[in-house]
């Protein structure tokens, strides 16, 4: 964390650790060495905040530190004793129990995580930062992936597990660890207590990843039998390419393409929505995207295996409002596809409590060939993408990486450990 605000936040959640670590009557050494960090995630975490962006963190604290005593109770007291917070709450019951305020005038909310760790030191207080390239966490799951929220636990699972280890190990480690992962048995973190057995079957979950500090919830998804194959598969490509990622002639910039679609698929669902109006295309949008789910469904159960590319495109040679989606099709049932009846079955839950002027919705099967040039080369004109990683790491000098088809857009930082011409990869 890196303005002022985040600093003078920073130090509170320090002092804390250690006024903790005191009431808790530790050895003098073990106070002293005692410490806490904030790690950022979200738009804040990936640099591309606003000046009136919410900033998301994460309080991670050491092994003494309990949730319910020292987090809600001791940390709380201090941050409402001080004059720059406001507003401030404990939210205890939700799925993910956090904190909520407001600090100087911007709101925080600040959810807790408990490590086996006595101290961090401030030189690996490294911000690890989950990105979906620009696609909020609503948008993907509602096409049937994971959010932030499934990202950050399966991160700090691999964390807790391997908690010396440095960046480059710990991604590799990630996809190593997940490409091959026996599902549907449920992704757990260590926090102390035992949980009661569960039948992951039970859930109905094809990725059963279980909430912190929630014993028997899990975290809800849309996840469906074709998003199921799909993260499996893109699990297993990360690995594919991070499993030499130690080796110094690494290279980032394969991992940092996005998937290459038209060579993957040589058939397209279509979606083409439109509105008569600019201002109209927003709800109409957004409120079909919130029911891609249902349609996800229907083409599993009329063709089978379908994937959902989340990537919004436009048509330049249509002049009216609209955005269009390519849905990769896998060979299945048959090549033959009724997308009037589709749309028939889709249409009437959308039609189910929509409260705006409604637009339009075509449906269509496309060859490869006939994708738009924007859309043949699963880079260019992507609207709102912006594939930015980032790593903050406080004593090194980094180097941006740019994309190659996108010079402006950063899409990672190499790290050179103080010697430029053996870096060291980070994201």
């Amino acid at each position: 964390m890196e303005d002022e605000r985040s600093s003078s936040l920073l130090q509170i959640v320090m002092a804390w650790a250690k006024r903790v670590a005191w009431q808790r009557r530790l050895p003098k050494q073990d106070i002293a060495a005692s410490s806490a960090t904030l790690l950022t995630y979200g738009s804040y975490g990936l640099g591309v905040h606003g000046s009136e962006s919410d900033i998301d963190a994460l309080c991670v604290g050491p092994y003494f530190a309990t949730m319910v005593e020292d987090f809600f109770i001791v940390l709380y007291n201090m941050l409402k004793s001080r004059p720059e917070v406001t507003e401030i709450h404990r939210v205890k019951d939700a799925k993910v129990p956090l904190m909520r305020f407001e600090f100087d005038g911007i709101s925080i909310d600040l959810p807790y995580v408990q490590l086996k760790m006595l101290a961090f030191q401030r030189n690996s207080s490294r911000c690890y930062v989950v990105s979906n390239f620009g696609q909020s966490d609503e948008e993907y799951m509602l096409n049937g992936f994971l959010g932030g929220i499934h990202l950050a636990i399966l991160v700090t699972f691999v964390c807790q597990h391997e908690p010396n280890a440095g960046l480059g190990a710990l991604i590799s480690n990630f996809f190593k660890t997940f490409a091959f992962w026996p599902w549907p048995r449920p992704v757990e973190l260590q926090d102390g207590t035992l949980h009661p057995s569960i039948n992951p079957t039970e859930t109905r979950l094809f990725i059963p990843i279980r909430l912190p500090f929630s014993p028997y919830e899990y975290c809800h998804s849309n996840i469906t039998r074709s998003t199921f194959y799909k993260i499996r598969a893109e699990f297993l490509r990360g690995h594919n390419f991070t499993k030499d990622l130690l080796k110094s002639d690494f290279d980032w910039h394969n991992v940092m393409e996005p998937f290459p679609y038209t060579k993957k698929y040589t058939r397209f669902l279509k979606i083409f929505l439109s509105a008569s109006k600019q201002d109209e295309l927003g709800d109409w949008v957004g409120w079909i995207k919130s029911r891609f789910r249902c349609l996800l469904f229907k083409l599993e159960e009329v063709q089978g295996i379908c994937d959902p590319d989340p990537a919004e495109y436009t048509d330049a040679d249509t002049a009216k409002p609209h955005v269009v989606f390519y849905w990769g099709l896998q060979p299945g049932k048959t090549n033959a596809i009724d997308t009037e009846s589709v749309k028939d079955v889709f249409w009437r839950n959308i039609c189910t409590g929509y409260q705006g002027p409604f637009g339009e919705m075509e449906l269509s099967v496309v060859q490869a060939s006939q994708l738009p040039k924007c859309a043949q080369s699963d880079t260019v004109n992507r609207k709102g993408t912006k594939a930015r990683w980032k790593i903050t790491d406080y004593n090194q000098q980094r180097i941006p990486i740019y994309s190659q088809h996108l010079p402006h857009y950063v899409v990672g930082y190499v790290s050179t450990n103080g010697d430029p011409e053996y870096p060291s990869a980070g994201v």
